[in-house]
């Protein structure tokens, strides 16, 4: 467990993740052409749970797209 400093609309906070979920949120950022904090906002915009909770299930959810199912 990783615990990162991130800025969402101005705000500072902190997430804690595993380094997995950590490179494959960069990776989505990356292939998204977005900043990652600009990724990390989106989510958090439309969370319904803590902010590593969403995090963890935004990456689930595209790694189940991107496998097909």
């Amino acid at each position: 467990m990783e615990k990162h400093s991130v800025t969402i609309d101005g705000h500072a906070t902190s997430v804690s993740l595993e380094a997995e979920f950590w490179a494959e949120l960069k990776r989505l950022a990356a292939s998204e052409g977005l900043a990652l904090a600009a990724l990390i906002s989106q989510i958090d915009t439309n969370r319904n749970s803590g902010l590593s909770g969403a995090l963890r299930v935004f990456v689930l959810e595209r790694l189940k797209q991107e496998a097909g199912r």
